[in-house]
């Protein structure tokens, strides 16, 4: 299984006007992605994602660069079943040799960032690639999956105060018994965050879990100021209440509430999530598989959050490949109790790939196809691929 050829293609599929939504992020008229791809010598292809941004827009330039340029030389004519050493090779460059001989790691400049979203799209399509080699979906190579099925929460939730509750029962009519909202600088306040919290809750009922999504927008005063307004709410949780970059004030907001925190889609590697961890800032840690590092970093970071009693849940985020990278840590992680399902227009997720991806009843099943058990559709890769 020698490694022939590495590609990425940045991958850009508008959103219908009447599909756009607007949160922090702006109006939102594109889904990008940048798909990545390894081919072995035999003809056997493995496909994964890595991410330019956390949302549904980004510039996908550097990353087709960086994996062409960078990386894909490292990989050529390598055993594409020793992902653990190639993982290794690619963070820490030219030391690599000394990473493997002494036990620890001596990574280059690019241990986060670009250079990490990168080896992430890689190290997903080994995953994919070794499964399908051996006919296994990749939770079976994980350890196996942990559970049959496991509940999905709707992700979404960008209505008004006057619409908020309509729109959740909608997801709830689903099958959903979960619903994430978004709150946050676009409200204006926390006053106005909190009332649209507290009217989801007044339309849902007591029986249907309610998680808010700031996108770190908040300041540390307004997040507590938000946590304490919310408190009759009972969300399960509250997600990225201030910036990544001060995780001492996320720190600060989580010892002010017993609402549980939940942060980790915009760090990279293992070493992110246990400073997260070191910092007491966090009760659920979200690993995003195309930005983190991969399925490979994902599950050390699934190790920490079985190691310091926390809980897991995946951001799921982003295309299929990513989606599907996430589900299967998600089913081998014992930490892990709940998948994240989008309900944002999501072209990448529904016609990015030949096989459907929809919960049944609010849960989905483990996964039993090969590798990822998804395959990309050439059509749509050659329609909308973007020239770089």
């Amino acid at each position: 299984m020698r490694i022939a050829d590495v590609t990425a293609h940045w991958l850009r599929a508008p959103i219908p006007p009447e599909r756009q939504h607007v949160s922090d992020y702006g109006r939102l008229a594109w889904f990008d992605m940048t798909l990545v791809s390894v081919t072995t010598e035999d003809g056997l292809t493995g496909y994964g994602e890595a991410k330019a941004a956390v949302g549904s827009a980004g510039e996908c330039a550097s990353l087709v660069a960086c994996i062409r340029h960078e990386l894909r030389p490292l990989l050529i004519g390598q055993d594409a079943r020793a992902i653990t050493r190639l993982w290794t090779a690619m963070y820490n460059g030219v030391r690599a040799g000394y990473a493997l001989d002494r036990g620890r790691t001596f990574p280059e400049l690019g241990r986060r960032g670009t250079r990490i979203a990168a080896i992430s799209g890689i190290d997903t399509a080994l995953w994919d690639l070794r499964g399908k080699a051996l006919g296994v979906p990749v939770v079976d190579m994980l350890g196996g999956a942990c559970r049959d099925t496991m509940p999905a929460y709707a992700s979404g939730g960008w209505a008004g105060v006057d619409d908020i509750g309509r729109q959740l029962q909608g997801y709830v009519d689903r099958g959903f018994g979960a619903v994430k909202m978004r709150v946050g600088v676009m409200d204006g306040s926390p006053e106005a965050s909190a009332a649209r919290v507290l009217a989801a809750r007044e339309a849902l009922g007591p029986g249907i879990g309610i998680m808010a999504d700031a996108h770190g927008t908040f300041s540390v005063p307004e997040a507590k100021r938000f946590c304490r307004l919310v408190e009759p709410a009972g969300l399960d949780w509250f997600e990225e209440p201030v910036s990544p970059d001060n995780r001492r004030g996320q720190a600060e907001v989580r010892a002010a509430t017993a609402i549980p925190i939940a942060a980790g889609e915009s760090e990279f590697t293992c070493f992110d999530m246990r400073d997260l961890i070191e910092a007491r800032a966090v009760d659920v840690l979200q690993p995003d598989c195309a930005i983190v590092g991969g399925i490979t970093e994902a599950m050390r970071v699934a190790a920490l959050a079985h190691a310091y009693g926390l809980r897991l849940a995946p951001h799921l985020w982003g295309s299929a490949l990513s989606f599907m990278a996430g589900l299967h840590v998600a089913f081998a992680a014992p930490a892990a109790t709940i998948l994240e399902f989008s309900l944002g227009h999501n072209p990448m997720l529904h016609d990015l790939v030949e096989e459907p991806i929809q919960p049944q009843d609010g849960r989905f099943s483990a996964p039993t196809r090969p590798g990822l058990g998804v395959t990309p559709r050439p059509d749509f890769i050659r329609s909308h691929t973007v020239a770089v």
